[in-house]
């Protein structure tokens, strides 16, 4: 297994198990960050383009509980979990990130963003509209060639996208290879909507004992607890392969999809 203090190769993706600020630094040069969760991270068999994100990722944090506890108890390992949530929160406080004009937000919707927006105002950052873009449904191939212009015009040193897990993975890798400059891409998925109300609120003691995804069933059942049980794949696919990429073992080309 390829792993330094700070690394696993999950599943064939280096995830970084360090500190929230270790994980920050990491992309002060700008650079793509993923946050793989359990119902995404399952389809990583499969999903060629999705897989393709997170390995082509500069940091993948390990914020998937399911995995976390999983992985620990298959390797005898003990590397800890670091949230979305908290990445964000942390994120939030660095002053270039609060400057106007220096971070651009991909926003899922209309009724996200104006609760995204506003709640970033009640915290002292204020995001001009120019600088606020609500992402259209993208299909299996990522295309948007209006949000790269805007970008390429404005040029944000920072670009923070909100949009749902493996979605999200997939249009920053297309932003990291098409821009004409690389700025610093943090795919935080629902993690402002915990803090803005657009969601169900994660308290701080909920995200420390791993229990949002049980906060988010109870306020959304027939949404989310489908998508958190089919997370179970997960077991057989990490107890199989570990740290290596899933394909055959007499194959060096990934599995396909079955029905």
């Amino acid at each position: 297994m390829s792993e330094t203090l700070n690394e696993r190769q999950i599943l064939g993706v280096n995830f970084y198990v360090g500190d929230v600020q270790g994980a920050i630094r990491r992309l002060a040069s700008g650079g793509l960050l993923v946050v793989p969760a359990a119902p995404a991270l399952k389809d990583v068999a499969w999903n060629v383009d999705y897989r393709e994100a997170l390995m082509n990722a500069d940091v993948a944090i390990a914020d998937s509980a399911f995995m976390v506890l999983l992985w620990n108890f298959i390797q005898n390992d003990s590397i800890p979990r670091l949230s979305g949530l908290k990445y964000l929160k942390e994120l939030l406080q660095l002053h270039e990130v609060r400057t106007s004009g220096n971070t651009f937000w991909v926003m899922a919707g209309s009724v996200s963003s104006s609760k995204n927006v506003d709640w970033l105002a009640s915290e002292g950052i204020e995001v001009p509209p120019e600088f606020v873009y609500q992402a259209p449904m993208y299909g299996g191939k990522i295309e948007d060639l209006e949000l790269i212009d805007k970008l390429q015009l404005l040029r944000p040193k920072h670009v923070v996208i909100t949009v749902g897990g493996g979605t999200q993975e997939r249009l920053g890798l297309y932003l990291k290879r098409n821009l004409d400059y690389l700025p610093s891409i943090h795919c935080i998925g629902a993690a402002i909507a915990f803090l803005s109300g657009d969601q169900v609120r994660i308290p701080d003691w909920a995200d420390r004992l791993y229990l949002g995804w049980l906060l988010r069933c109870m306020s959304s059942p027939r949404r989310f607890i489908p998508r958190y049980l089919s997370a179970s794949q997960l077991v057989p696919l990490l107890w199989h392969y570990r740290d290596r990429l899933p394909v055959p073992e007499d194959s060096e080309q990934p599995l396909t999809q079955t029905e």
